[in-house]
């Protein structure tokens, strides 16, 4: 049986990457800073302040998810190193630490797969998006860099998000007003749903994907490439 690791699986898109994986018949474990909304197949909570906060676990994991993300959008002006500081931890230092805590675990499987998440605005350069575009261009990095270590063993990959309706992005998405200015920014005219991004991340770390390694994968309505 395959076994996925969801970290940082309080957010909406974990809930519905774990809903769509059990009921293939998958294990699911969960770690987050608070109690999660659904049911996996084991949960640990984390103080991700603490230097030995990742809980340790037994076994094969076949697909390591990091999902925990920011939506920090300020000029830059008023923009503190704190700010910085603050989403480099949250978007690439702790994904090391997690990559780092479960390596052994994912050597144990066969195939193995690492997904990370970046957003559109590496790409495409954004107002107001610095914080967002440093922590994010170096989570590319890390995932080329790690692609090129692991192979053929741990495939590594990153998918890039436009907007997406979510909890994060909930000041964004308030009114149906903000949602319909934000979608006719995007190709097609729509912002993305928890469903567009758990089917393809599905998708990425299954069998199904096997020589799909090192990529950044961009599921943003066409925004990164047609204008």
């Amino acid at each position: 049986m395959k076994t996925t690791l969801l970290i940082g699986a309080g957010s909406d898109i974990a809930k519905e990457i774990c809903n769509n994986l059990k009921a293939k018949g998958e294990r699911v474990l969960t770690i987050s800073r608070n109690e999660i909304e659904y049911s996996s197949d084991q949960h640990f909570l984390v103080d991700w302040s603490l230097t030995d906060a990742l809980p340790i676990i037994d076994g094969e994991i076949h697909s390591l998810i990091y999902f925990p993300g920011s939506i920090t959008l300020k000029p830059f002006r008023s923009i503190k190193p704190v700010d910085f500081q603050s989403d480099f931890e949250v978007n690439v230092l702790n994904a090391i630490r997690s990559v780092q805590a479960y390596l052994p675990n994912l050597k144990l499987a066969n195939h193995a797969s690492i997904l990370f998440f970046s957003s559109v605005a590496v790409q495409q350069g954004m107002s107001f998006h610095a914080t967002i575009g440093v922590s994010k261009g170096a989570t590319e990095g890390l995932t080329r860099s790690l692609a090129a270590e692991f192979a053929p063993a741990i495939r590594v990959n990153c998918i890039a998000l436009s907007l997406t309706d979510t909890k994060l992005a909930g000041k964004l998405t308030s009114t149906p007003e903000k949602i319909d200015a934000i979608a006719q920014k995007h190709p097609m005219k729509r912002i993305g749903n928890v469903k567009d991004v758990a089917n393809y991340a599905a998708f990425i770390t299954s069998e199904e994907a096997s020589w799909i390694t090192g990529q950044i994968l961009h599921l943003d309505g066409g925004m990164s490439v047609i204008k």
